[in-house]
């Protein structure tokens, strides 16, 4: 027995798995035959939608085939102005802060990173996160990377009625 005989039936698991890192039995039905037992020959990451890609081959019938494996995004809602909820939506924040920014001045990525950080934020919050306060988080980042992108979400956001509003609101972040 030896090195396995002490090793309980999880840790076994974990150990086969990690020594025969290609040969890996899960349970994968076979498109083809509906076996069980497949094995990995490539797996790519997809960082764009981040999701593992595998090809694998059937061990019983030697057909390949391909999965996906992506991770599951909460059902997270948030509260609007007029207290409905409206479910979470990223690519709604996205938009908007492309609208705004020149993408010369923030590169795409980086407004991406923002995004996914108001998210983990809104994740890991208790209670539900208030429109308002993510339009501010907004407000805040652009105040600190474009001031012209700042007063262009900030016109839309604020609801600005008048050009004296534009202007009181430049006044204020020229202060700065």
């Amino acid at each position: 027995m030896g090195l396995l005989q002490d090793i309980d039936t999880y840790n076994l698991l974990h150990y086969v798995i990690y020594h025969i890192q290609y040969i890996v039995i899960v349970f994968m039905k076979c498109p083809f035959c509906c076996s069980e037992e497949t094995k990995v020959v490539d797996k790519r990451d997809n960082k764009e939608d981040s999701s593992i890609r595998r090809r694998r081959e059937c061990l019983k019938c030697s057909k390949r085939f391909t999965t996906y494996e992506r991770i599951e995004k909460a059902d997270l809602s948030i509260e609007k102005k007029d207290g409905s909820l409206e479910r979470f939506d990223t690519e709604k924040i996205l938009k908007g802060i492309k609208k705004a920014v020149d993408l010369d001045k923030i590169p795409e990525e980086e407004i991406e990173d923002f995004v996914d950080e108001i998210e983990r934020y809104v994740f890991n919050k208790d209670e539900i996160v208030r429109s308002e306060e993510i339009g501010l988080m907004v407000l805040d980042w652009l105040k600190t990377k474009d001031s012209l992108a700042y007063i262009r979400f900030a016109s839309v956001y604020k609801d600005f009625k008048s050009l004296d509003e534009i202007v009181n609101e430049i006044k204020v972040i020229q202060k700065i």
